[in-house]
Parts: structure tokens; C-alpha cells; sequence
């Protein structure tokens, strides 16, 4: 008999605090809040990222991260080549997906032939490259931010990292951190 009375309690507590759900239906719909990439600062790697052969993730005392010990290094060898980096998650229905992220750059070129261009390419929307940053982005780091908007249903979003590096016009090197995907 007290068995049956504190599951009969629980039941109705569950009924209070979920308001009586209807069968079929999710007690609470997921929540349009917080971080939802599992590796935004590189301190596991590439864990979550997608990498060409040459993306670096390191920690170094000269140059060091935005925060943690880990950042992508981009470019910087004065040859002509292409670096990539993306990522992709998933942004549930009737949510904003907005990406935040660092960049600091190092150069020794004085014209611009040497970019990192970002883009953000969601379900519905075009891929478009949302800034293309040069070698006089700084040698501090900088904040930059971009969102997806709402949509009505679930949707991909996909953030890449390109950067182009051009052979003779000098050195740069593009380091990216600290890429947050938050939920609104």
C-alpha cells in the first residue's frame, strides 16, 4: 500500500509540474539557449571541426591564445595555398543561431594579397562569406559575430574558416579562437 501511495505522489507531482502534458507531446520543448559546439576553443583539437592538412592547433608562449592554452593558426608561410577549417551543428526550429569569434593576425606583408574569409551557410539561406579579413586585421585579438536568424524548422548551419595565402607578398598568419555557437 505505501508502494502504490508515493507512486501515486509522484504521478501527480509530475502532473503539477508539467502542467499535464498531452500524450504524444514533450513536457518542455528544448530550450533556444547557450553554447551548443562541443570544442569552441580548440582545446581538444580539431575535435568538431573539420581540418585541411595544415591547420595547426597549438599553444604557444610567444603568441598566445585568446583564452585556454589552444588556438587555429592559419596561413603564414609565404607560398601560395589555401587553408581550410568548418564546422557544422545542428539549429533547432524557432531558434537564432549567433557565432562569435576571435581573430588576431601577424604579418610582414604591406599589400593585400593574404585574406581569411569567413562564412555562414545555413539550411535555407545561401552560402555567403560574411567577412574577409586581411593582413592589417591587427596584431590584437578581435571580436567579430554573425547569425543565422529564426526559421520555423530545424535547420545545419555550417561556419568555415579560408584562409588564401599568397606566394612573395610577405608573411601572414591568421590565428582564429574561441568560436562560440550560441543559441537564442
Amino acid at each position: 500500500m505505501k508502494a502504490f501511495v508515493t507512486t501515486a505522489m509522484a504521478a501527480a507531482l509530475m502532473l503539477l509540474v508539467t502542467g499535464g502534458a498531452s500524450p504524444g507531446r514533450a513536457a518542455a520543448e528544448a530550450p533556444c539557449t547557450g553554447q551548443i559546439h562541443p570544442n569552441p576553443g580548440f582545446e581538444h583539437g580539431t575535435t568538431g571541426w573539420t581540418a585541411g592538412p595544415r591547420i595547426i592547433v597549438l599553444g604557444d608562449a610567444t603568441r598566445p591564445a585568446h583564452t585556454g592554452s589552444a588556438y587555429a593558426a592559419f596561413a603564414g608561410l609565404d607560398v601560395t595555398r589555401t587553408d581550410l577549417l568548418r564546422t557544422t551543428v545542428t539549429v533547432p526550429a524557432d531558434c537564432d543561431l549567433t557565432v562569435r569569434f576571435w581573430v588576431r593576425t601577424t604579418t610582414t606583408e604591406t599589400s593585400r594579397g593574404d585574406y581569411l574569409n569567413v562564412g555562414l551557410a545555413a539550411t535555407g539561406i545561401l552560402p555567403k562569406t560574411r567577412f574577409s579579413l586581411a593582413f592589417d586585421g591587427g596584431s590584437q585579438w578581435r571580436q567579430y559575430s554573425m547569425s543565422t536568424g529564426t526559421a520555423t524548422i530545424q535547420r545545419t548551419a555550417t561556419v568555415s574558416f579560408v584562409a588564401s595565402e599568397t606566394a612573395g607578398n610577405g608573411v601572414t598568419a591568421f590565428d582564429v579562437d574561441e568560436v562560440s555557437f550560441t543559441l537564442s
